[in-house]
């Protein structure tokens, strides 16, 4: 599929100028970049929203955690699976 150069968007741009006229064109512009602003400001505004909103989490070890839970750590012992011996 072949690319959209310069030599094609001049031509769509005069193509455009003779439909729609140079006031009319402008308007559009203006109103699309309006809309994109806008889209823009609020996706901000929903990103600060998200990050004010959100708990602020502190990697903590679980050791830690249970100490600051319950005042007190206690050890955890690992026990060997027992596999039936054939």
């Amino acid at each position: 599929m072949p690319s959209v150069g310069w030599p094609e968007l001049i031509i769509i741009l005069v193509i455009a100028l003779l439909l729609f006229g140079t006031t009319r064109l402008a308007g559009l512009g203006k109103a699309s970049g309006r809309a994109i602003r806008e889209f823009k400001e609020e996706t901000k505004a929903i990103k600060e929203e998200e990050a004010s909103a959100a708990p602020q989490i502190t990697p903590t070890s679980t050791a830690e955690a249970a100490q600051q839970a319950t005042g007190e750590v206690h050890e955890a012992e690992i026990a060997e699976p027992n596999h039936p011996q054939n």
